[in-house]
């Protein structure tokens, strides 16, 4: 016993001379530790004068934890060598402390001293955890100081929070849903902002995202957004609350699919750099977030899940990542949720020194219960307004309330939050019934949180005092009455207007049976409103009586027979012309088929009444025997060739006119350079038509021969221009435009009529070009319909006429057609001719 005494003795001395020792600031008042002389007799001959001395010393300064040790703790401490810490970790436990207090010194020398310094939590060198007791006497904590507010607190914390944390990727998951008040959103953001302060932000370091949700998500901004820690601070002040529902399942997934993603910010897995999620919620999730989160954790996200005040614990377990111990936190109120600031920065800040200790601001409450604060029964970090006590926290040791806990003595009583009772288990809570409580509403009281609502029974409406009720009409709120509606107290009638009769649904209304009164029909009696109308049985009709039926002829009555219509009794048949055949339905008749009962068209056989037509395949023309079929003329057929169209092969090429080349979309012609066979103009020769003009170069005018030039001080245009059709002063130059239908050419001087089909068009089969616009043709075998666009096949059968001279016809329509078309064109030419003239005689 007595050399178990003197190696507790000699561990405590060195405990106290390497850590209270190198602390003289510590003697500052309303700083206290739990004191450890209580442990030692003060009377032993075994304990030398001088440990009682240094005992009184420690005695001496006052400071505390924020929990006293429990008795299982001193033990471990007492029984020094005899425990798994043996006098070698004490011995390691001493050169870490000092170790610890150097560093102190250090950074108290560099500006963070003072009465506000941060302390550091401290771990041996040796990468040992302290014993209780160490912890004690090394996590100091300022109590009692009016002077150190939190702001004080966070704003020390500010100069020395960008801990050397490893980069990661972190996304914030915000709960906005209506549960959370204006003023308690406010605190979450603060909460945010401490949290992006105590980081090292930057492209290279810790990235951050945020995501805000209620019943939709919203992707405020993307881990590439911002990269300063003051942008990021202000764009969290700018978050709004997003009111009612709480889809925190579609918030996680969002996250995943679209924040976590390379294009928004987030690093490559190779790079080793963690992917974070912190989501804070207040309330149950309206979906489900146990698949989503466990598929969020496979791709490789960590999920630390913090609930608040009414926060669903189970869910809170499903979300976060294992263990739950580390990653599941919960706070009462919003109030304090700025405590988990230096939880959550202890985590993302790992190791900063080369003595593994890890930079905690000093409001962060870290206890002896690690990271995640004190656990309730379920492992959950619950962090609670600091009590202090100086007995035994029952409570801090775990419990199983659902609200508060409450410590009584050795022991702890469980409380519900305002507006809960406590059930008769002494452990759960349930809403308190306030209709129990007493009420002034008349009819129905309804609990609505800590208050009441007031309601009528059905049949009834709330007053303007949201108390009483009042009837109210049935009818006025709707009904299905077809005629009148009448209130019968909670409900209402049906009645008819006069002359008509309820019917048995108690709802529609018919008409009184007029035709059951009396009537003088000879055959049926129908009712009419008020009246009634005779008909007829089926093959007579109504005579000019109105009363009296007479036998009717079925096939005068009306009948549906295509050919003719036979009287068949009370009814008819229906039978088919010479040369055509009834149908199966008995009523419309077909052409008998006298190509099937064999031809000689080499191509196709059409029938043609109670003959037949031949007729050939496209690209062919029938000969004259009317039955063999030869190659046609493709440019018969129809071409798109502004000058001339010749045959080759199935096809046809464009040629132009002498004087004229094609052009390169091998269809329209332009006119040829005359001027380059040879002319007589004394400064520009310019192409018109199959010859030429002569025009002067500028400040010149054309002389009267048409030829020379002489110096002029006329208006560009008026000095001499090239412009084919019409020139127009540009300074002292000009410019060349075109008329109408006409467009302006490489040259910038002369014009081509405007190809109105290669600029578009909807014409089924040919698009003809026809001045300023175009025409449709069809191909060799159909006709244009009325809408002047489309085309049909022709109805040869339809023709009685000779088949020869039919043929005969449409060559020579086609033959007419073309010629026609050859003088539009020629009438256009001539027209610009004439254009041209008349612009050479205005300038």
């Amino acid at each position: 016993m007595t050399s178990l005494m003197c190696r507790l003795l000699c561990f405590i001395g060195i405990l106290a001379s390497g850590t209270l020792g190198t602390f003289p600031q510590f003697g500052s008042r309303n700083r206290q530790i739990h004191s450890i002389i209580s442990l030692i007799p003060r009377e032993s001959s075994q304990v030398p004068p001088r440990v009682h001395q240094r005992f009184e010393e420690i005695k001496s300064i006052e400071l505390t934890s924020d929990e006293e040790p429990s008795a299982e703790r001193f033990q471990e401490v007492q029984l020094g060598g005899h425990t798994a810490r043996g006098f070698q970790q004490q011995q390691g436990a001493r050169a870490g402390a000092n170790n610890y207090l150097a560093q102190e010194r250090r950074r108290a020398d560099s500006g963070a001293g003072g009465t506000n310094s941060g302390f550091h939590h401290y771990q041996s060198s040796h990468d040992q955890p302290l014993s209780q007791l160490q912890h004690k006497a090394v996590s100091w904590q300022l109590a009692g100081d009016a002077s150190v507010s939190p702001a004080s607190i966070r704003a020390d914390t500010a100069t020395r929070s960008n801990c050397r944390n490893r980069p990661i990727d972190l996304v914030f998951i915000i709960d906005s849903s209506r549960s959370v008040r204006p003023a308690e959103f406010e605190k979450a953001k603060e909460f945010l902002q401490d949290m992006v302060e105590s980081l090292e932000v930057g492209s290279d370091a810790t990235r951050v995202g945020l995501v805000n949700y209620a019943s939709t998500v919203q992707i405020e901004f993307l881990l590439n957004t911002y990269f300063a820690k003051s942008a990021l601070k202000q764009a969290l002040a700018r978050v709004e609350p997003l009111a009612s529902g709480t889809m925190t399942g579609m918030a996680i997934k969002t996250a995943m699919e679209k924040a976590f993603t390379a294009a928004a910010g987030a690093r490559a897995s190779s790079t080793n750099i963690a992917k974070v999620a912190i989501i804070v919620t207040d309330g149950r999730p309206q979906d489900k977030v146990e698949d989503v989160s466990a598929a969020a954790r496979a791709s490789g996200i960590e999920i630390y899940a913090v609930g608040v005040d009414r926060a669903d614990m189970m869910s809170l377990r499903l979300m976060a990542s294992q263990p739950h111990d580390d990653h599941v936190f919960y706070v009462e109120t919003y109030g304090v949720i700025e405590k988990l600031t230096s939880k959550f920065r202890e985590t993302l800040c790992g190791k900063d020194d080369d003595n593994g200790s890890a930079d905690i601001p000093l409001d962060g409450g870290i206890d002896d219960y690690g990271l995640g604060g004190r656990k309730d029964g379920k492992g959950i970090n619950n962090e609670k307004e600091d009590k202090g006590n100086n007995g035994l926290d029952a409570c801090a040791q775990g419990h199983n309330c659902q609200h508060i806990c409450v410590n009584n003595g050795n022991s702890y009583n469980c409380k519900c939050r305002n507006g809960y009772v406590l059930n008769p288990d002494k452990r759960t809570c349930s809403r308190s019934d306030t209709c129990a409580q007493g009420h002034d509403c008349q009819h129905v009281c309804v609990s609505n949180d800590d208050s009441y609502l007031c309601k009528c029974r059905k049949g009834y409406v709330l007053n303007a005092d949201q108390k009483t009720c009042s009837h109210l009409d049935s009818c006025s709120q709707g009904h299905d009455c077809q005629h009148i509606c009448v209130s019968t107290d909670d409900s209402y009638i049906c009645k008819c207007r006069m002359g008509y009769l309820l019917n048995v649904d108690q709802k529609t209304c018919s008409h009184l049976d007029t035709c059951v009164q009396g009537h003088d029909c000879q055959h049926i009696c129908v009712k009419n409103n008020d009246s009634y109308l005779c008909v007829c049985h089926e093959g007579h009709v109504l005579n000019a009586d109105k009363k009296t039926c007479s036998r009717s002829d079925p096939c005068v009555r009306g009948h549906d027979c295509q050919h003719m219509c036979i009287n068949s009794d009370d009814s008819y048949i229906c039978k088919c012309q010479v040369g055509y055949e009834l149908n199966a339905d008995q009523k419309t008749c077909s052409r008998l088929d006298t190509c099937a009962q064999g031809h000689d068209c080499q191509h196709i056989c059409v029938k043609n009444g109670d003959s037949h037509l031949c007729t050939c395949h496209d690209g062919y023309v029938l000969n004259a025997d009317q039955k063999t079929c030869s190659r046609s003329d493709p440019c018969v057929r129809g071409h798109d060739c502004q000058h001339m169209c010749i045959n080759s092969d199935d096809s046809y090429i464009c040629k132009c006119r002498t004087g004229y080349i094609l052009n390169p979309d091998k269809k329209t012609c332009s006119r040829s350079d005359t001027c380059s066979q040879g002319h007589d103009c004394q400064h520009i020769c310019v192409s018109d038509n199959d010859s030429f003009v002569c025009k002067c170069r500028m400040g010149y005018v054309l002389n009267a021969d048409r030829k020379t030039c002489s110096r002029s001080s006329l208006d560009a245009c008026a000095q001499g221009n090239n412009c084919q059709h019409i020139c127009v002063n540009n300074g002292n130059s000009y410019i060349c435009k075109c008329r109408v239908g006409y467009m302006l050419n490489m040259d910038q001087k002369t014009c081509s009529r405007s190809n109105a089909c290669a600029q578009g068009h909807d014409c089924q089969h040919i698009c003809i070009n026809n001045g300023d616009s175009y025409n449709c043709k069809c191909q060799v075998g159909y006709v244009l319909n009325a809408d002047q666009k489309t085309c049909s096949q022709e109805m040869r059968s339809e023709i009685t006429q000779d088949a020869c001279m039919c043929e005969a016809q449409i060559v020579f329509q086609k033959k007419v057609q073309s010629t026609i078309q050859e003088l539009s064109r020629k009438l256009d030419e001539l027209s610009d001719k004439v254009s041209l003239i008349e612009g050479q005689q205005q300038h």
